[in-house]
This record gives C-alpha cells, structure tokens and sequence, in this order.
C-alpha cells in the first residue's frame, strides 16, 4: 500500500487595479507543488525556455516559483494581458445567480479571458514541441516560448481562485467586509488574508523531507514551507489521494489538438493575434477551450459553483450590508491587485493570528467567524484549491515535456499520480 508522503500577499484595498489571484505566495505554493509532482525529463526541456542556468551543483536545474507571479509583475508593461488573468459571465451575480457561462456567454472578447488563455498558451508550447521533434522550423521564438510557459504557470493559478471566475464587483474587489476587525475587500480575503491565517496556523511538527529531493533545496526556508509538507501530507497523500487522478480527468471532446500560428512582428502583436484566431477558429464558446486532455472550462467549473455555495455570503445582499458605498474605479470589470512580496502577507498579522487594522465607516460583514473562515479551515478549501492548481499544471507539464516510453509510466504521470514511484 502506498506510504503517505507528502507562500502570500495581502491584498490591500486601496491598490491600483490590475488582476492577481491568490497574491505572490499563493501562486508560489500552487508552483511548487507543481513542480514536486514533474517528471524528471521535464527539467531539462522547461529549464532551457526558462533560460535557467545555475553554477550551484546542490541547486535544482529550475524551480517554478521564482517565475509563478511574473505575468502580474509586468502587468504595466503588459496591459493588454490583462482581461486574460480572470474571466466573468453576464448574467453571473453570486450569491443570487451563478451562471458559467449562462445564455448571454461572457463578458469581454470571446476568448479573451484565462480559460482562453490557458488554452492558447498550451498550444503554442504543443506546436514547439511538435516542430522540434519533428525537425521542423519553429514559428515561435524562444522569447515566445518563454512568456507562454510563464503564462502559463501564473494562469493556471489564478483559474483556481474562485473569485476570478465572477465578474460581480470586480471579482469582489468592490464588496467591502471585515476580517477580524480590519475593513477589507472580499477579493483581497481570498487573495491573502486566507491564506495568511492559514500560515499562522501551520504545526511546526510539518517539516518531514517529501518525496522530490530536488524541492527541499528551493522549498526550505520560504514562509510557506511547513504549509507546502502539510498539504502533500494530509491531502494529496491523505485524504484526497483517491480523489487526485479526477482533478485531471476530462470529458471526451472532437475538438483539434493543436493551433498553429504564423509569426507576428512583435510579442505584444503576437498575444493579440493569438486572441483573434483563438476567436475566428472557436467562436468564443463555452467547451471550446477544451479537449480530452487539458479542459480549462471543465476544471474552473466546480471552482466558480463555490462562489454561490461559500465565497459570496448572502447576507451581502441583505440589509443591514447591502446599503453601503462600494469602492469605485473606471474599470468595472477589472480585477485588483496584490502585493508581489510572500513576506508581506504575515506582516499583516499580529502574534496570535489576528490582523493589524480598524475599520471606519460600514456597516460590513465580518468573515472571521465559524460560519465562514471556520467552515472553509474546517473543509481545507483553499488548501484543496492550491493543490488543485498545483497538480493540474504538472499534468498539463507532463503531458508536453515528459519523455516516457512506458505507456503505463507515462499514464501514470499525466494522471498525476507520478509521485507513486517514488515512494
């Protein structure tokens, strides 16, 4: 029988917009368990797109995280990428009405939102592998194949922030509520200050070597390393082990495999040319994105159904809560931004796990309480929703970079099951 084996930014209120998910050390937790679950053939290949060099022999050939918030890092001098970090339905309006997409589709340019990106991203990495083995000539430049595989790690995380799949407030950047006292958005809850309690509230008894030597190397050290050992010890390995191989289960689906491109004259050109063939060859429609393999739409569909049944509390659309001004900004749909530096998200929390902050005005909903952050502590959702991502981008990794002649080994990776020979 198998032996049980076995990082994050406050978001503030205030911040400029732009579209972040789970903030700097969420996507860092959902990138290293990624890359605990990689094959071995994976590193060489995605270390040379990555342009990854090291002269420390003890040192991993690459580690995902460093590169998991670069697509927000960049965020101004990419601001066409950002409708691509979140997507939004018309008729969608959490807790009232959940709709993904409903009849009216989605907000925004068809294609043109993160379940599209994701899609768009993965073949241009399919295309480059194809056209290498092949020896063919590649249309996608090494830069090219660089910013798709970074894309790619950063959208895979933000698809499984439920709150970028509602296009309601913002994403819940204008619904302002209470954690522990301190005045907050609903965005910036899930973004942080979650995930910051749950930090806090990590044993230290989480500290046994997992099951990939290469990640001890870039894991210790990080404020999120004994989380990272809890996650894999408890729930992948633990109670969601059997659960593991449907996180990548897709339905059956004739769509093509593979898009290929021509070459643009410039990377800004080229994303936006992406968008529009993406539109012309699918239409924009809700399966589209999806194949038997990788389906985006099929994976962020449970994700967004959370949104009725916990992150949106009714009582927001209740009085006493349902009266007050929310926060403004020209672009309604935008989603917000979050900090870019994991150390600032304990910053935020006082010794015992409270958070540092009044809050004038409201009235506003307090979440800190076993209604609501005791029931999502109590059933690990953001937990479940980081692992998730994590595993989720290693079989999409797996599935373009592993070089496996055993069909059942292969099987085995792409399932996300890899870790299984190892222990």
């Amino acid at each position: 029988m198998l032996s049980r084996v076995v990082t994050a930014a406050v978001v503030l209120a205030g911040c400029t917009t732009s579209a972040f998910a789970w903030g700097a050390a969420g996507h860092e937790i959902a990138a290293t368990i990624a890359q605990i679950h990689l094959h071995p053939s994976v590193f060489p290949k995605m270390c040379e797109i990555l342009n990854y060099t090291s002269t420390n022999p003890n040192e991993p050939q690459c580690h995902l995280a460093p590169v998991a918030t670069w697509a927000d890092k960049l965020r101004y001098k990419m601001r066409w990428s950002g409708p691509l970090h979140y997507i939004g339905a018309v008729e969608d309006h959490p807790s009232q009405t959940c709709a993904f997409p409903g009849p009216r589709g989605w907000q925004g340019k068809y294609g043109g939102n993160v379940l599209g990106a994701i899609r768009n991203v993965t073949n241009i990495l399919e295309d480059s592998v194809y056209y290498s083995e092949a020896g063919r000539m590649n249309f996608h430049s090494d830069e090219m194949e660089n910013e798709a595989l970074k894309f790619l790690i950063h959208f895979m995380g933000d698809m499984h922030m439920p709150l970028h799949l509602t296009g309601r407030d913002r994403g819940g950047n204008s619904q302002k509520v209470l954690f522990s006292h301190r005045q907050t958005n609903l965005h910036s809850l899930w973004d942080g200050l979650l995930i910051a309690k749950a930090l806090r509230s990590v044993p230290r008894k989480y500290n046994h070597p997992l099951p990939a030597p290469k990640i001890e190397y870039a894991l210790r050290g990080t404020i999120y390393d004994s989380y990272v050992r809890m996650i894999m010890w408890e729930g992948v390995l633990g109670k969601w082990e059997h659960e593991v191989p449907g996180w990548l289960t897709c339905p059956s689906t004739t769509r093509s495999r593979s898009i290929s491109l021509a070459f643009p004259t410039s990377l800004a050109a080229f994303w936006e040319q992406t968008l529009l063939v993406w539109n012309r060859i699918t239409g924009g429609g809700v399966m589209d994105t999806d194949d038997d393999l990788i389906c985006p739409y099929y994976w962020a569909t449970p994700i967004h159904a959370l949104n009725c049944e916990l992150v949106w509390p009714k009582a927001l659309d209740e009085p006493p809560y349902n009266n007050h001004t929310r926060l403004v900004n020209a672009d309604a749909h935008q989603h917000q931004c979050g900090s870019e530096s994991p150390a600032n998200e304990l910053a935020q929390v006082d010794s015992v796990g409270r958070f540092i902050g009044g809050a004038p005005g409201g009235p506003y909903l307090e979440l800190d309480t076993p209604q609501y952050s005791g029931v999502i502590t109590k059933q690990w959702i953001i937990e479940k929703l980081l692992a998730q991502a994590g595993i989720r981008l290693a079989g999409v990794l797996n599935y373009l970079f592993a070089d496996i002649e055993d069909p059942e080994e292969a099987k085995l990776w792409r399932s996300g099951q890899g870790l299984r020979i190892h222990v």
